[in-house]
Order: C-alpha cells, then structure tokens, then sequence
C-alpha cells in the first residue's frame, strides 16, 4: 500500500501527541507536519502533497470549517472535535470522518481505513481508463477485435475501408479520417493515404518514411511539415 502523507492541525499539544503516537502505529500513515493553527496547514499544503488532513475545529484565528471553506483543493478530511454539534456542517464539506474526542485507536483506524479504501478505488479507476485509453475496438471480418495501440504501426486508406498494419494486416469500415479521430496524439498523417504510429518511426528519407518494420511509406508534400514539426518538439 502506498504511505499516506498526513498532517494534523490541532491548538491542544495533548490531542496532536495523542494523533502523533496513532499515526505512528501504523507504517503506512506518514505524518509530515503537526500544525498548532489553520495558517500552518495552509503553507504546508501549498509546498507538500497531503493525503490526509486530521483537523480539529475550535482552533485560533481560524477555525477548522472556515479552512476548510478556503481551500479550492482539499485532501481527504478527517474532523477530530469535541464538538459533535458540527457533525452536519462538516459532513456538508465533504469530509471523510468526524471524529469526537476523545477517540479510541479502533476508531480512528476506521477512518483511516477509509481514505485508504478511497485511495484504492482511485487507483482502480485510473489504471482502468489508462487501459481504456491504451486500446480501440474496431469491427473486422463480423468480428469486434481490441487492439492496443502499440500494436499498430500503420494503417492506409483503402476506400470506405482502412488496412491496419500490426503484425498482421487487418480490414476494417473507417474512413482513414474518421480512424484517425479515434487515435491517440502519437499517431501522425503522413500522407493521404497513410497515418503512421510516431513511436515507430525510425527515419525520413527525402519523401518516404522508414518505420522500424522497415515499411516504406510516402511521406506527402503537405504533411512533411508537420512530421517534421513532431520530431522537433519530441
């Protein structure tokens, strides 16, 4: 499980030794910053990545719901109070626990355990759309086929029809215009005809295209700048 940053932001000495010494009861909670006022927090939140902010209420200056109402960006919130009356509020702010004081370590490990839930859902969420966005459906021969992008190295227009190239050739109803639509920024036009992957580029001589597949493709009056464009800025 990936270490959780945490800080907490509390004006009792006594309530930040007591969440110190429960933080360090277990490896992958991190504190980073034990803050005695909202001011505190809010510079460590500006230089550091937070994960999880223990924050009490009834703090000087600045209470702990009026930092909250400030911050644009938050991390997950957990309200350690002995003010059960703003359970509501704080609710409403979208925290993730409301924690009354005084507070067992079975109970704040169950807060906790929910960041880490939330964090975990967040990590399944991201590396499904990475895996989304890493591969196309497309419809060949009555069959729907999932290709990953790495696998393309080119595709050529064929009509109402587009040739894919991996390691086989595959054909599927595109118009190269409508295929390109539906590739990632790696994928470049070199010719009427021909989109290639630029992560299989390997050279340009004079008007063709040398991929590491040793194709040759004809690179277009037109498109040259572009590619040309793509491996300056790659």
């Amino acid at each position: 499980m990936k270490r959780l940053n945490c800080i907490i932001a509390d004006d009792e000495p006594i309530a930040r030794q007591i969440l110190e010494n429960y933080i360090d009861s277990f490896s992958y909670l991190n504190l980073i910053a034990s803050c005695k006022n909202a001011f505190e927090v809010l510079e460590i939140l500006q230089q550091k990545e937070v994960d999880i902010l223990f924050l009490d209420i009834n703090m000087p200056k600045l209470s702990g719901l009026s930092l909250l109402k400030t911050l644009p960006k938050r991390p997950n919130v957990i309200i350690t109070t002995a003010y059960p009356e703003y359970a509501i509020e704080g609710f409403e702010l979208s925290v993730t626990d409301y924690l009354v004081k005084p507070f067992s370590l079975e109970r704040f490990m169950q807060a906790v355990q929910k960041v880490s839930i939330n964090k975990d859902l967040e990590t399944i969420i991201i590396e499904k759309k990475e895996e989304i966005n890493r591969s196309i459906f497309i419809k060949s021969d009555k069959k729907i086929i999932k290709l990953n992008f790495d696998e393309i190295y080119y595709a050529e227009a064929y009509g109402n029809y587009v040739k894919i190239f991996t390691d086989k050739m595959i054909l599927t109803p595109f118009t190269l215009s409508r295929f390109l639509e539906k590739l990632p920024k790696h994928f470049v036009r070199i010719h009427k005809s021909y989109v290639i992957n630029f992560n299989h580029l390997k050279m340009i001589d004079g008007n063709r295209v040398i991929l590491q597949t040793k194709s040759k493709l004809p690179l277009g009056k037109s498109y040259k700048k572009e590619l040309l464009d793509r491996l300056d800025n790659h």
